[in-house]
């Protein structure tokens, strides 16, 4: 019965009734716009982490340092376990990596991070420039919707995490925990 066969269990190439999933080799052309905004999606999440680390190293705020990193490990983290495990194919069929954007997350983190560590004046601009990054995903056929919704809940939840106020405010404290045979990690805060 095929209803309950998912595309990604299927070898590519391979024809179901009424569906034929391209060849490895085959990946689904992008028109000039496409490739356009999917460069400048590249460009727009490598910019946003950067600004955001050169204006807190300008800032001398090495508190803000510190929770940037820890808002980038927690989002890297989070990201690539996601995405080497869940393996869902892009939509132009490029490869298995679709979910969740990571592209989204970087921007969504650093513009949640400006926002929480610095106010809106900082953080409206990225956040716009994140809504961009999500959208140019979509558009330019590397991403599905759910990816870059998942993408930026996931940006933005380690932002407001780690950044102050939120870590100050509500007693946050993450510790390691293992039990001799696996190891895993505590958090607790207050509302």
């Amino acid at each position: 019965m095929i209803l309950g066969l998912s595309l990604s269990s299927v070898a590519r190439g391979q024809e179901l009734p009424g569906i034929t999933l391209p060849d490895r080799h085959q990946q689904i052309p992008l028109s000039k716009d496409q490739k356009f905004v999917d460069r400048t999606t590249d460009i727009v999440a490598l910019a946003l982490p950067t600004a955001a680390l050169v204006g807190t190293l300008c800032a001398r705020d090495w508190k803000g340092l510190v929770q940037g990193v820890e808002v980038a490990a927690a989002t890297a983290g989070a990201t690539l376990i996601l995405k080497y495990g869940v393996k869902e194919w892009r939509p132009d069929f490029s490869d298995t990596h679709s979910f969740p954007s990571a592209h989204t997350a970087v921007s969504f983190a650093s513009a949640a991070y400006l926002q929480r560590r610095y106010g809106w004046a900082f953080g409206g601009p990225a956040y716009a420039l994140s809504c961009y990054v999500a959208w140019g995903r979509v558009f330019s056929k590397q991403h599905h919707v759910w990816d870059v919704v998942v993408g930026a809940a996931i940006g933005a939840a380690s932002a407001y995490l780690f950044t102050t106020p939120f870590a100050k405010k509500h007693n946050l404290e993450i510790a390691p925990t293992s039990d001799g045979r696996s190891v895993g990690a505590y958090a607790s805060f207050t509302f």
